[in-house]
């Protein structure tokens, strides 16, 4: 074998490393975090009031108890209407969502059971019926 058989045999390795990674990398699934982000770029000035409203109300703690496996979220007693989103980063088919009525615990408890292991955001917006709120804590499970 010369030198110059070498080298075409090299690039014809390094071409057929370059054509895999392109293949595989076109398979790869790809999900855009929301699908009217447009929508919610326009509507963020609303959410940064809702965080600012959220740090002067501290009655409001997410905690997340690994060895019983739920999530435990105390609500405040002025809570007329709110909603507990689960946000999966990497898979947005495991989102979901767990509204809170008018009427409700103060305790509420969510399992933790049946996600699957990873990073989770847990989205917390609620009303007190003057005022919209907004906290969200990270959960690695």
């Amino acid at each position: 074998m010369n030198w110059g058989k070498t080298i075409i045999l090299v690039f014809v390795l390094f071409a057929g490393f370059i054509g895999t990674m392109v293949y595989r990398m076109t398979r790869e699934r790809v999900d855009l975090v929301s699908d009217n982000y447009y929508q919610n770029e326009i509507d963020y000035q609303q959410h940064i009031d809702r965080v600012t409203n959220a740090r002067t109300n501290d009655s409001v703690t997410m905690t997340y108890q690994a060895d019983l496996e739920r999530v435990v979220v105390v609500l405040p007693s002025d809570l007329r209407k709110g909603e507990i989103n689960f946000y999966r980063p990497s898979d947005r088919q495991q989102d979901f969502r767990v509204a809170i009525p008018a009427r409700h615990a103060i305790r509420q408890i969510i399992s933790t059971k049946d996600l699957d292991k990873g990073i989770w955001r847990v989205q917390f917006t609620w009303s007190d019926g003057q005022r919209e709120y907004y906290k969200e804590e990270q959960l690695f499970l």
